[in-house]
């Protein structure tokens, strides 16, 4: 049984922003993005920056309102459409489901102690649960003890923590309205390698007592692989490849997929197949930017200027996302088989 569903999701953005900015032009952070997400399930949206990960995730609490698609929540049985949801009925459902920042720094309030941060909209709702101030205090302390830290940090402030300390702190503060899905946005990425392989096992085991649902954002595809059951690769607002992370991480089947797995090992040749072929490709390598993208990119595949396995096809049809195999799907015409 899904907990969140997401079908055919858009979002464009005005290409050009300021009082003078021409409309009309828009650039798809987001095209036409479906997947589902289980119970005590994790799932993973991995690609590079400005492919559409975070647009996606911010939909989901509506930070940003879709263009179209839907989203449904379900509460046991019954789904609820979150673009519907009001006020009250809103404010329930961003309960269940929190949201963990990439950069704590910015998302916790350095003039809050870590007591006022971990309660600060969520002394309200707790009240109305009939829970006292003194048991507010005693369920924030459980919580940072649950995340690596002591009762006794809660008068501090995030000032006087390392980055890998204020990670926790604002896990601790998703956790405290005990929610049902956390999606964590590339929580890992600016941290060192020591500290993420941490807070990675943090959340494994938070999963494990809570019985929670994850949507885990991340560039590096080999820390998306270690934390979830399945991925989904982004490339310019669509998916590419989708699959089981443990099928993903021996098989990677879509050109991009490949590349990122590359780069994670620090191959600076990704491209070396191209090369060998005399396609003079590589030194495509970095996507364009939104302004020189053209009208004819919308019939061809997105990932065409770059792939070391392009053929004319590729340059001439949308490919559409296909199964090959149980759970695993692809969009490509001259995938690696």
């Amino acid at each position: 049984m899904p907990v969140l569903t997401v079908s055919h999701l858009y979002k464009r953005f005005n290409l050009e922003a300021g009082f003078f900015a021409r409309f009309g032009r828009f650039v798809n952070a987001v095209n036409d993005i479906s997947f589902s997400i289980g119970k005590n399930e994790s799932y993973g949206l991995a690609g590079e920056s400005g492919c559409g990960k975070t647009t996606t995730a911010r939909m989901l609490v509506r930070m940003y309102e879709a263009d179209s698609g839907e989203i449904l929540y379900y509460q046991g049985d019954e789904p609820l459409t979150v673009a519907s949801l009001k006020k009250e009925d809103l404010r329930q459902y961003r309960e269940k489901v929190r949201y963990v920042f990439q950069d704590p720094a910015r998302s916790l309030n350095p003039r809050m102690t870590v007591y006022e941060v971990l309660v600060s909209g969520c002394r309200r709702p707790l009240r109305r649960r009939g829970v006292s101030e003194k048991e507010l205090r005693g369920k924030a302390a459980a919580i940072l003890e649950e995340a690596g830290l002591q009762s006794s940090d809660l008068e501090k402030r995030p000032s006087e923590f390392s980055g890998g300390q204020r990670q926790r702190i604002s896990i601790a503060r998703a956790l405290l309205m005990e929610p049902e899905l956390l999606i964590c946005d590339e929580v890992v990425s600016a941290l060192d390698v020591s500290i993420q392989g941490q807070i990675l096992n943090l959340l494994l085991d938070i999963r494990e007592k809570r019985d929670m649902s994850f949507l885990f954002i991340a560039h590096d595809l080999k820390v998306a692989c270690y934390f979830c059951d399945r991925i989904g690769v982004m490339y310019r607002g669509e998916l590419m490849e989708e699959a089981p992370a443990s099928d993903l991480y021996r098989e990677a089947l879509h050109p991009y997929t490949q590349l990122l797995f590359s780069s994670a090992a620090g191959v600076k040749e990704a491209l070396t197949e191209a090369q060998s072929h005399g396609e003079n490709r590589a030194q495509n390598s970095v996507p364009p930017r939104p302004s020189e993208m053209n009208s004819q990119e919308k019939e061809s595949c997105p990932f065409a200027p770059r792939c070391p396995r392009a053929i004319e096809r590729c340059f001439m049809e949308h490919p559409l996302l296909t199964e090959i195999s149980s759970g695993h799907l692809i969009r490509c015409f001259n995938y690696a088989s």
